[in-house]
């Protein structure tokens, strides 16, 4: 099983990028990731955001693999704790699918992005830099990977 994240989005500050490539590096051996950056819709003065919105889904759309289980990060998903993820992790390796985490841009994820996802994760009620989704959903990744194989990471 491989994993796509496919985030609207270029450009992560180093940061980010340091610690996201850190943590796939980690989950490599568990749960090999792909990040697909997807260009954000125009936006700005005059310019219609449902639009901007629209076309960032039908890329991340496009980026999707070849019929994977697609998990949309949104605020109205399922708040999972690390060991819900871990138990979701499981159970999505049993269905034996890639999977895809959809990470929308500032107006979220387009109708048709939603309607495509199996399953919508929150993070929680707070707002999140969309940067920092990607390496917030990573760690957990990591974590889940991690309890699933007895490794010492996870201590709660």
């Amino acid at each position: 099983m491989k994993a796509r994240l496919i985030a609207v989005g270029e450009r992560a500050p180093a940061w980010v990028a340091q610690g996201f490539a850190e943590y796939r590096k980690r989950l490599s051996h568990w749960l090999p990731l792909e990040l697909v950056e997807v260009e954000p819709g125009l936006r700005g003065k005059g310019r219609d955001p449902l639009r901007a919105m629209a076309d960032e889904g039908q890329r991340v759309l496009a980026a999707l693999p070849k019929s994977p289980h697609v998990v949309a990060l949104d605020g109205r998903g399922s708040a999972w704790s690390s060991e819900q993820l871990a138990q979701r992790l499981a159970a999505w390796r049993e269905q034996g699918r890639d999977l895809a985490f959809l990470i929308g841009g500032p107006e979220g994820h387009a109708a048709e992005v939603r309607a495509r996802a199996d399953e919508s994760w929150s993070l929680g009620a707070l707002t999140l830099p969309h940067m920092l989704v990607r390496l917030v959903a990573v760690e957990q990744l990591y974590r889940a990977a991690a309890m699933l194989a007895g490794h010492p990471y996870h201590r709660a």
